[in-house]
């Protein structure tokens, strides 16, 4: 059983356990609780709370996910509450001098994580904000300061925003939370960049990927395992085309949970593999589920609950239900709604995946034919302002009042000022906007003829702390328009019979030209008599000589252009 106690003011859960005895601190704060221009100050506080306690002789551990900050340890008595008193102790007092250099690791951090087939999927449902930004680098860190990292501390790392949760038989002696007084904060908002679902987008990866968001429920969480296992049954067993499938159920706080799945794909199978995913989705989505998959997933998650120690490793979830909010359930009570979970729920569950879909497709793969609509590339309208021509002769850039718009053959991108994420900026003068709805528009000033005014417009409409300053690139890394570096042509140098030829030719055209103006208007205002159409011909014939004598007057125009 799970015991409700309090340690310095901060709820604390306590379960026995048979094992090590572990603990971990955990805050309502997280990554989608920042801003794009100020992305990372968590996770380097995180960093830095750490940091003085160096190569510990226990287990201990920091991690930073969306709406959560754990500090987590695995030892004895007093090594746990040595590290969590030394980390609260951090907190209050941050050790700065290692600022500098926790900033650098985390840069390291982010460039050797390898991509995951998943990482843009937040981006394309939420844009550039709050549940989005854990797809963006955290361009944040070089403009943070010893005071934003003091007030983003005193803000949610306090003892009414945080849990902790102990894995034994009682709270070590000598544990001292000194943490500030502050409030319990709420989960963020969930955003969306999508105007319609179920929706799709190309990805980078070989995987079909789906991403859907659904009320938080038992039944939401075994069709999980009931996709699971017909997507191994389907894309694996049978038709021999993925190697992994696999689903994911993870509350996002807030009363909904995003459900994901995923399949990959060698890359002359990705069609095939989209084609049965999708034949799974659309067999779930109108009944057709298979009872033996339900109970198979039922059966799966009873033995978890009957296993000797489930308080103590149900105490992480459960601190994370105590600071959203959310309704912990008992062992016997989730047991129940197990039980009760049938296949008109997962039915219901299907529809709600469906109508909140957002599916990844591999390579140039489309997935309109199975009813889902493409996801947004490009803005529905431009700004009105001044129009800068491309050095190449292609597209526009429209610089306003109220925002940016890049003016394309494809289409329209627009970022407007109030809803810029992120501004980059190089010394070079290029710009990169991020809209909230995760709209790029890159300006580099090499490629369009700006006025000199332009940029400095831009500096003074996006708010400073959505500017990024990006470090100078190498002369070779900035774009040249295509002609640039081309030799210049040699000037044409006019020969000396040149003159002569076309003051000759421009009198011969003037006078026959002239003559024979005069002779058509004459034939045609008087009446010919029988035996003089012959002097039609003779007007033909004019004019053909004064278009001869036209020739040299056109050919040395050219050959001087």
């Amino acid at each position: 059983m799970i015991q409700h106690l309090d340690v310095d003011g901060v709820p604390t859960l306590l379960a026995p356990t048979g094992g090590p005895m572990h603990a971990g601190l955990t805050f309502r704060v997280g990554t989608a609780d920042e801003t794009l221009g100020r992305a990372g100050i968590t996770h380097l506080l995180e960093h830095l709370a750490l940091a003085p306690l160096g190569l510990a002789d226990y287990h201990v551990n920091g991690s930073t996910a969306q709406v959560f900050t754990t500090f987590h340890t695995q030892g004895s008595g007093a090594d746990i509450a040595a590290f969590l008193t030394a980390v609260c102790g951090h907190l209050s007092d941050l050790p700065l001098a290692r600022l500098d250099v926790e900033k650098e690791i985390l840069r390291t951090e982010w460039s050797s994580r390898g991509a995951a087939a998943t990482d843009d999927i937040p981006l394309w449902r939420y844009g550039a904000r709050d549940y989005g930004l854990t797809s963006y680098p955290e361009w944040g860190l070089g403009a943070l300061t010893a005071d934003d990292l003091r007030q983003w501390a005193a803000r949610w790392f306090t003892r009414e925003n945080a849990v902790l949760w102990i894995a034994g038989g009682q709270v070590p002696a000598g544990l001292r939370l000194a943490l500030p007084a502050g409030t319990r904060q709420p989960v963020p908002v969930a955003s969306s960049a999508l105007p319609r679902t179920p929706a799709y987008f190309v990805g980078g990866s070989r995987a079909v990927v789906l991403d859907s968001v659904v009320r938080r429920r038992t039944a939401a969480s075994v069709f999980a395992g009931v996709l699971e296992r017909e997507l191994y049954r389907s894309l694996r067993q049978d038709a021999g085309l993925s190697y992994t499938t696999t689903t994911g159920y993870e509350p996002r706080g807030d009363g909904y949970a995003s459900l994901r799945a995923l399949a990959d794909a060698l890359a002359e199978k990705q069609g095939a593999v989209l084609g049965g995913f999708v034949d799974v989705l659309a067999k779930l989505r109108v009944g057709r589920i298979d009872q033996a998959d339900l109970d198979a997933t039922i059966a799966k998650r009873e033995d978890f609950l009957g296993i000797a120690e489930i308080d103590a490793a149900r105490l992480p979830s459960y601190a994370l239900n105590v600071l959203t909010g959310e309704p912990n359930l008992g062992v016997d009570e989730y047991r129940a709604e197990l039980k009760a979970v049938d296949l008109a729920a997962l039915h219901e569950v299907a529809g709600e995946v469906m109508a909140s879909a957002l599916l990844m497709v591999p390579g140039r793969l489309t997935a309109d034919w199975a009813g889902f609509v493409a996801a947004p590339t490009h803005s529905t309208s431009a700004v009105y302002g001044t129009t800068y021509t491309s050095r190449e002769g292609s597209g526009a850039l429209r610089i306003g009042d109220d925002g940016v718009s890049y003016l394309g053959s494809d289409g329209v991108l627009t970022i407007r000022y109030d809803e810029c994420a992120a501004m980059l900026a190089w010394p070079d003068g290029a710009r990169q906007l991020i809209g909230s709805d995760a709209i790029v528009l890159h300006i580099e000033p090499t490629m369009f003829n700006l006025h000199s005014a332009a940029l400095p417009i831009l500096d003074a409409k996006v708010p400073a702390d959505r500017q990024v300053a990006m470090p100078a690139r190498a002369p070779e890394a900035i774009p040249q328009p295509k002609t640039a570096g081309r030799p210049p042509r040699e000037p044409h140098v006019r020969s000396w019979w040149e003159v002569p030829v076309l003051v000759v030719s421009w009198v011969a055209v003037v006078l026959v030209g002239g003559f024979f103006l005069l002779f058509t208007l004459g034939m045609l205002t008087t009446e010919t008599e029988p035996g003089d159409e012959w002097l039609w011909g003779a007007v033909v014939v004019g004019w053909l000589l004064t278009v001869i004598l036209a020739l040299p007057i056109v050919l040395l125009r050219r050959r001087r252009r």
